[in-house]
Order: structure tokens, then sequence, then C-alpha cells
């Protein structure tokens, strides 16, 4: 029986988008974001960290907690919807 890939759902996709998304608004590389979860004690390459983001490789719960330490962020940012700014909050209404 041939391995076959095993499905990221959603919660995996907006995770990967999460960690992309944090990782440019704090100006890091992939390299670097790797590095400091490598330094956190969980060894990450950079090709992994790129697989995660494309969601082409599942991030684990020990990934996940060391790629939010590694941001500055709790592990629920990563999980949970990112907030959005409507046309009426940026007017003030």
């Amino acid at each position: 029986m041939p391995n076959r890939p095993v499905e990221i759902g959603p919660a995996g996709l907006h995770a990967a988008r999460a960690i992309e998304h944090l990782r440019f608004a704090l100006g890091l590389t992939q390299h670097q974001l790797a590095a400091r979860c490598t330094a956190l004690g969980r060894p990450m390459s950079n090709t992994a960290l790129s697989r995660t983001e494309r969601a082409h490789r599942r991030c684990d719960v020990d990934d996940l907690v060391a790629i939010a330490t590694a941001l500055g962020v709790p592990p629920t940012t990563l999980l949970l919807p990112l907030p959005s700014v409507s046309s009426d909050d940026r007017r003030g209404c």
C-alpha cells in the first residue's frame, strides 16, 4: 500500500499562514526563526520551517509551542484567526 500524504486541515493551514505573517512582521528570515527554535531546545531547520509555512509539513504541538515562543507570542495566536480591521473600525465608527 503506497503512503498517502497526511492532509492538513483548516487549523493547520491557518497556523501556517499565521507563522509566516508574524515572521514577516518581526522581520525574521526562516533561517533566523529556525535558529531561535533550535536555541529553545526544539531543533528545526529552515527547510522544515519553510515546508511548515507552505503547509507541506504538519506542525506538531511541540513545533507549534517552540515557534510561538520564538516569535514571542502565545501558541493560541497561531491557532486563532488574526484580528481583522473593518472599514468601520478604521473610521472610528
